[in-house]
């Protein structure tokens, strides 16, 4: 069986590579190993922050394999290919205690970044492209691109992004908030590596909290937002790992997080 995802670890940052030459597409096996692999990984104590980078010199991920929707059609649509594929990684990210960091190179396209914007900080090279062309194809974006992008940059940008199909520059996805830094190429993975390193020396417990938060609080009221947060810290506060923070602090030393 053909494999897709390669993991290095870099002390408790696990660098997990999508390599499907030459522009890593997302077959439906892909995107089913990748799956595996963060839940492998979000399981796995020792990970305390995953990095998503593709293999090669020309994309990070250009999109879905297109190949597949020939058959995809012929079977009536099925489960939705790719895009069902997506979702449910999406998903199992989205639930994961682990934090995710994108390191965008190259091409970013549909599907590419649908996944990219799974994550929850994108560091991009500065001779990144960016873009959702589904709609040259006369598809819509279905791994979430109609859904996850208005929520960062906005509805009009997602629909100048989503209705044309055209493809933004680095710097233009840095100013609509689409991605957190933007670094020359050969500085990319040293900078999403220290992103990570520094998500990855916190409390596991705060940052699972945080990403909770952050995932199911964005659409309720400010009111109930904030009482959810008030008991995140409180549930912070009581957790082994708040203990040791604030003891830490007190003591004059480097805290030793367990993530209880």
């Amino acid at each position: 069986m053909a494999t897709f995802i390669t993991t290095e670890h870099e002390g408790a940052v696990a660098l997990v590579t999508i390599d499907n030459p030459p522009m890593n597409a997302l077959s439906a096996a892909l995107l089913q190993e990748l799956e595996a692999e963060v839940d492998r990984l979000d399981g796995d104590d020792a990970t305390r922050a995953i990095v998503l980078l593709g293999s090669g010199e020309r994309a990070f991920v250009a999109g879905a394999d297109i190949k597949e929707f020939p058959a995809l059609r012929e079977a009536g649509g099925g489960e939705g290919g790719a895009a069902r594929g997506l979702h449910a990684l999406g998903h199992r990210m989205d639930a994961a205690h682990t934090p995710f960091v994108a390191a965008i190179k190259g091409y970013c396209l549909g599907g590419g970044l649908e996944l990219a914007m799974c994550c929850d900080v994108r560091i991009c090279a500065d001779d990144a492209k960016l873009g959702q062309p589904e709609i040259k194809l006369g598809l819509i974006p279905g791994g979430g691109g109609t859904q996850r992008l208005p929520r960062l940059v906005g509805a009009g940008r997602a629909n100048l992004l989503n209705l044309g199909g055209e493809f933004i520059d680095a710097a233009t996805a840095y100013s609509w908030g689409l991605v957190e830094q933007v670094v020359p190429r050969e500085e990319l993975m040293a900078a999403a590596t220290s992103v990570a390193a520094g998500f990855a020396a916190r409390s596991p417990h705060a940052v699972a909290v945080i990403r909770e938060l952050s995932r199911t609080t964005r659409d309720l009221s400010l009111e109930e937002g904030l009482r959810r947060e008030a008991d995140g810290f409180r549930r912070c506060l009581l957790s082994e790992d708040g203990q040791e923070g604030v003891a830490a602090f007190v003591e004059k030393r480097e805290p030793q997080f367990t993530g209880r």
